[in-house]
């Protein structure tokens, strides 16, 4: 789940992808300004303002942490920052402190609390999701009413962050190419040695802080989060990953739940092979989803069947894998990374044209286009720099969060239920337990279901085609909450929330405003 050799690729795309045509929109109006010719000398002080504490009853260790003020400075546009402090060790909070990075925009209209928010991942950065794109976030209803706060989660971005590599060696651990046949016993033992090595690196480089990034301190902290920005109850927004936080927390914290809304669900009951197993059907469905509204284009570069198409790009990977294509940057094309390229437009149907450029481009012999959107995907930027630090904090949160075995039987009959599963994207999807299985920590994460009993109504939403958050995983959630109540999207794509339709939005407002909760069975 968590190697080159079989990464599952669970991490939010959606919100990179609205985060990155927000920053071009913001390009553009810095490049008019300059030209303009206007030109401020004189530059306003920043201005500071204070959130005040809601009460909490703590232990006398986490008064500090719960009682702390934070100071908001103003930053990005109207925006304002602030940073607080949690506990490194929540059993042991003498033990030293992490930082959490917070970016909110203030309600434009009357305010009644702040709405936390979380784009997935786990690595993905909530920071920048809100700094570059609160509108994807939420609608203006929500931002009329709530102050909208993102946040960067222990070991993400600005964060105390987890860090492993050097571009250089980054580049070498994701688009590397591992000598051997897949699944032989050359190929494993080179795959153990990667991961043995990028774990080290993980546990040099970041100390302290490596084995206390799992999703149940996460949790705490947005407890945390919650009392410091003065809310007696946790109102939330999260996608993908983000729904596992927020059932983790209303799972340890029921009594604190206000109106939480999880689009995008991962089922807390899954285990590492479940997930895998689902998510490999998931972009074969939304990939047989693509290949039969392309064959009835003229500009298609597939013809016959979708069987038949689905049969090509089997053999496109099989070629890949067995002669990688040279990019002009000296990187190879293999099949792994053709996979990363594929799954990546198929997150959102409206992307889909790039899977057309892609297949074309590949089936020339080039690796270009490929590599451009597993770049995308990896946030590897032209000059070979990464913007962040989301495949590090990616693989040492699921590392933490659930439990692997290695064990070469295992892993070969897991790899051939894969295959018979979802026969083309499968197979590259086998064999990820060698990452987390080698990684210097043991797991601490607890799977099953979570009841969070006694809480308040939670708001599941599941797209009955998600790639990779497959709707039986939304429709688990709902059940498995004594208090959940499932929002039905029918379409493509991953999330719905501001992406799909009005039926969708306005759903999901009227829950988080007034908290009214949708008929049984609600479909959009």
């Amino acid at each position: 789940m968590t190697t080159r050799a079989g990464r599952a690729p669970e991490r939010d795309q959606a919100a990179r992808r609205r985060t990155a045509r927000t920053a071009l929109v913001a390009v553009a109006a810095v490049v008019a300004l300059t030209l303009s010719g206007c030109v401020t000398w004189f530059l306003p002080a920043k201005t500071v303002t204070t959130s005040t504490p809601a009460p909490d009853a703590v232990s006398a260790e986490l008064q500090p942490y719960y009682s702390q003020v934070l100071h908001w400075t103003d930053c990005s546009g109207g925006k304002q920052c602030a940073t607080a402090k949690a506990p490194l060790d929540w059993d042991h909070p003498g033990k030293g402190d992490v930082e959490l990075a917070l970016i909110r925009q203030q309600a434009k209209g009357t305010k009644q609390g702040s709405l936390l928010t979380n784009p997935g991942g786990p690595g993905a950065s909530g920071f920048d999701f809100v700094k570059d794109s609160v509108d994807f976030v939420a609608d203006r209803t929500l931002q009329e009413h709530f102050d909208i706060v993102g946040f960067d989660p222990r070991g993400v971005g600005r964060s105390t962050a987890v860090k492993c590599y050097d571009a250089e060696q980054m580049d070498q651990y994701l688009y590397g190419i591992t000598p051997g046949e897949r699944g032989s016993d050359q190929w494993i033992a080179e795959n153990t040695t990667i991961a043995k090595d990028f774990g080290e690196a993980c546990k040099k480089n970041t100390g302290a802080p490596l084995p206390k990034v799992d999703t149940v301190s996460a949790a705490r902290d947005l407890d945390l989060l919650r009392a410091t920005l003065g809310d007696t109850k946790l109102n939330y927004l999260g996608y993908s990953y983000g729904t596992y936080l927020g059932a983790v927390y209303a799972g340890l914290y029921p009594g604190k739940t206000g109106r939480l809304v999880l689009d995008g669900a991962l089922d807390p009951a899954a285990t590492n092979f479940d997930v895998t197993e689902v998510q490999a059907k998931g972009f074969e469905s939304a990939l047989r989803a693509y290949l039969t509204d392309c064959l009835t284009r003229k500009d298609c570069p597939f013809s016959g069947t979708v069987d038949e198409a689905m049969g090509t790009v089997g053999q496109l990977l099989a070629a890949v894998e067995k002669s990688p294509i040279r990019n002009s940057d000296g990187r190879e094309l293999g099949a792994n990374t053709l996979v990363t390229a594929i799954i990546t437009p198929l997150y959102d149907a409206t992307a889909w044209s790039y899977l057309d450029k892609l297949f074309e481009s590949v089936m020339k012999g080039s690796a270009s286009v490929a590599f451009s959107l597993a770049d995308t995907y990896n946030n590897r930027q032209a000059d070979g720099t990464y913007s962040d630090n989301s495949t590090e904090a990616f693989v040492a949160i699921n590392c933490l969060d659930y439990t692997y075995d290695a064990d070469p039987a295992l892993m070969r009959q897991q790899a051939a239920e894969l295959a018979k599963a979802a026969p083309v994207i499968g197979p590259y999807m086998a064999y990820g337990d060698i990452g987390c299985a080698n990684w210097p920590y043991k797991a601490t994460g607890q799977r099953g279901p979570i009841s969070a009993d006694g809480s308040a109504p939670i708001l599941v939403v599941g797209t009955t085609n998600d790639p990779a958050t497959p709707y039986v995983w939304a429709k688990n959630l709902a059940s498995e909450l004594q208090n959940g109540h499932l929002l039905t999207y029918k379409g493509e794509g991953h999330t719905a929330y501001n992406k799909s339709n009005s039926c969708v939005n306005d759903t999901v407002d009227e829950y988080l405003v007034k908290g009214t909760v949708p008929a049984e069975g609600k479909t959009c």
